[in-house]
């Protein structure tokens, strides 16, 4: 079983995009980064495009749900000054991704990564026991 992403969407994209666009809000930054899902031997490999957010900016938790949360909130502020008055802008960037992991996932071995923006999320499946020793069995 492949982890699977839970969307929260009621509205398709293009349909919440064209209404509400940045022209009659004003800017908006809202992101939705791009996530891979490579399935190995002996587990998963989540990858996550998250380019300018520090990797103390980005929080990763196993929920009670059995599912992977990947988070992240980064407040941007600049000034610049024109003419005789300050100006202040500020930026905000936040997104929750969430993965439902298979049932067979070794929770503790999860290990995670962040470089060159991308965060990359080791996930490894349990090993199995194999008995090698022969049983063998009398027929009555």
């Amino acid at each position: 079983m492949v982890p699977t992403r839970k969307t929260e969407a009621w509205l398709p994209d293009f349909l919440f995009n064209d209404w509400f666009n940045d022209s009659f809000y004003g800017q908006r930054t809202t992101t939705s980064p791009a996530l891979n899902i490579v399935e190995k031997e002996n587990g998963f490999r989540v990858e996550l495009a998250a380019p300018g957010i520090s990797k103390d900016d980005i929080k990763v938790d196993i929920n009670k749900e059995n599912q992977l949360v990947i988070s992240a909130e980064k407040k941007i502020e600049s000034e610049k000054k024109q003419e005789r008055y300050l100006r202040k802008e500020f930026g905000y960037t936040q997104f929750v991704k969430m993965l439902t992991l298979p049932d067979d996932v070794d929770k503790e071995g999860i290990c995670a990564s962040y470089e060159k923006g991308i965060l990359s999320i080791e996930i490894p499946r349990k090993t199995k026991k194999v008995n090698e020793e022969t049983k063998s069995i009398s027929i009555s």
